[in-house]
């Protein structure tokens, strides 16, 4: 049985479906294909590549022409399940029209949903719904640090950088700074891969940040995380993990940096 799994999404929304991804990559062969910067934490898969590296957003396009090598990689496969082209009704009859089983699944829980994400994905695909998210990373040099991670896809999730700023000071330990290639924080470790920011990561104690796919990624390499959200569901989207606390506030300017600091004292405290 040779399986293909093609998955798009965020970073948070592909890494709390990796309970179900893994528990389908289960075949003779599996290969995924996945975004872009989720890739390199992929480890359950003969075969991982960058959704954007293969063409199938190209694939049932208009008048386009059909892509040979894209249509006879397809074809290889003996089941695809795809969380891709949900929205594209043309998309799904050309894949069904290949000689291949296909099975389509809704990237995001529908609005009304009431339990965690990571129940939904396993829902779709047999999967244990108990299961968080685990990346293995390689081992790190240990550190008392404290790493803070500001920023996050929308402004809505974030708590104020001055908030972050005073909670800096006030904290027990070090602080390390991260940002994304697209983030201006000076002296903040930047990252272009998540497998490298995920390393350095893990060294640290103790994690803190917004609802964003980076505090998801620290959730799953095990860290323990301080979580704060804003408009957000945490029943839906929080991380996973023993060690994760999520605070919560709307606005989320108005959650106190008291609070936060008592938070991360506490899971300082529990090591």
């Amino acid at each position: 049985m040779r399986r293909l799994l093609i998955r798009p999404g965020a970073i948070g929304d592909c890494i709390l479906s990796f309970p179900a991804l893994e528990h389908l990559a289960r075949a003779d062969y599996n290969e995924i294909w996945i975004s872009r910067p989720v890739a390199p934490l992929v480890h359950f898969a003969q075969e991982v590549l960058p959704l954007s590296a293969t063409g199938i957003d190209l694939f049932a396009v208009g008048d386009l022409a059909p892509q040979p090598q894209l249509v006879s990689k397809l074809r290889s496969f003996d089941h695809i399940v795809s969380w891709y082209g949900t929205n594209r009704p043309e998309f799904r009859e050309a894949m069904h029209a290949l000689p291949v089983r296909c099975d389509f699944h809704p990237a995001l829980p529908p609005p009304d949903y009431k339990h965690h994400a990571t129940r939904f994905f396993a829902e779709q695909s047999g999967a244990d719904p108990n299961i968080a998210p685990h990346i293995r990373v390689p081992a790190s040099p240990r550190r008392e640090t404290v790493v803070i991670q500001p920023f996050s896809g929308s402004a809505k999730k974030n708590w104020p950088l001055e908030s972050f700023g005073e909670l800096a000071r006030l904290l027990p330990l070090e602080v390390e700074w991260c940002a994304g290639p697209e983030e201006a924080l000076p002296g903040a470790f930047q990252f272009d891969e998540l497998s490298d920011l995920a390393s350095w990561m893990s060294g640290a104690r103790l994690y803190i940040g917004n609802d964003s796919g980076i505090t998801h990624l620290a959730a799953a390499i095990g860290l323990p995380a301080v979580a704060l959200f804003g408009p957000s569901s945490p029943d839906v989207w929080a991380p996973r993990g023993a060690k994760v606390t999520v605070l919560q506030e709307q606005p989320l300017s108005n959650l106190r940096v008291e609070t936060v600091l008592e938070a991360a004292s506490r899971l300082l405290r529990s090591r």
